[in-house]
């Protein structure tokens, strides 16, 4: 039953370019940060970060961070390059849920009641949950990706 439940919709805009994103074919790390517009209900691209990562040729999961403020939930949808012992490189599709400790609780629970409608609408397969910025570090998402 949960997993039915629509708090927000997701903006078309947004769908469209997380689709294209999944398929994306560079060979660099990538980022879209969304934001919940808590009057419309709507998931939507966050702006004022798209302009300043547009600044990045491939920003670390550290560079997006810093970008983000630290006391607002958000959806980050990221890909990096991931090498493998083998020698391959693969380009996993990642989704982080930022939930910072001492966000307001009815913002705090509009993002959690939409994660799993967002996750299984563009469907993205690796899902983390951070509650502190200074959680998200390059080390950290690389250990997340390379953990059996």
């Amino acid at each position: 039953m949960s997993a039915s439940l629509k708090i927000c919709q997701i903006d078309p805009e947004l769908k469209a370019k997380a689709n294209k994103f999944r398929f994306r074919k560079e060979k660099n790390s990538a980022a879209i940060v969304a934001v919940i517009d808590p009057e419309k209900h709507l998931v939507t691209e966050d702006t004022a970060i798209a302009e300043e990562l547009k600044d990045y040729d491939s920003p670390t999961i550290e560079e997006v961070a810093a970008l983000l403020p630290a006391h607002l939930p958000r959806y980050i949808l990221y890909s990096c390059p991931l090498n493998h012992d083998d020698g391959r490189v693969s380009y996993p599709l990642c989704f982080i849920f930022l939930s910072p400790i001492g966000s307001k609780p009815e913002l705090h629970m509009l993002y959690a009641g939409s994660k799993l409608h967002f996750i299984g609408d563009l469907k993205i397969p690796k899902v983390y949950e951070v509650r502190d910025l200074d959680e998200l570090t390059d080390e950290w998402l690389n250990a997340k990706l390379t953990s059996v």
